[in-house]
């Protein structure tokens, strides 16, 4: 079976989401990524989150709001609004910084994709009590 680009750039996203969140900017330097390294990456994590984002909104509308799955949804767009809409960091950013917004962002991306996953597992539950309900 052939993977789609959008399946293959998904892969290669949350391959960048794990690296980023092995960092540990609390402890010495030397485990941190160069200040551009980890701002190259935090801009790929902010250009896939909003794009998820879109998708997330788009098939919300689908589903109950008041649903498990739909609550999960509204906090997630909620927080996702919040973290896309802050300015990028410069290049003269201390490390530490960066790799913090990396990791937030990366952090955003899985639950942009647990959102996801959460609202299309609840319209299938949707389609099908509908679907035996009109037997």
């Amino acid at each position: 079976m052939t993977r789609t680009p959008l399946e293959e750039d998904e892969g290669k996203i949350l391959a960048l989401v794990t690296t980023a969140l092995s960092w540990d900017p609390h402890g010495p330097d030397l485990g941190l990524p160069a200040v551009d390294v980890a701002l190259d990456m935090a801009k790929q994590f902010a250009q896939r989150g909003r794009i998820l984002a879109d998708d997330l909104c788009t098939r919300f509308l689908n589903i109950p709001a008041d649903s498990w799955a739909g609550v999960g949804a509204q906090a997630t767009l909620g927080e996702a609004a919040r973290r896309l809409s802050l300015r990028p960091l410069v290049q003269s950013a201390a490390p530490r910084s960066a790799a913090h917004r990396a990791q937030n962002l990366a952090r955003l991306v899985q639950a942009l994709f647990r959102a996801i996953d959460q609202v299309t597992d609840e319209r299938a539950r949707s389609t099908l009590v509908r679907t035996s309900l009109r037997r």
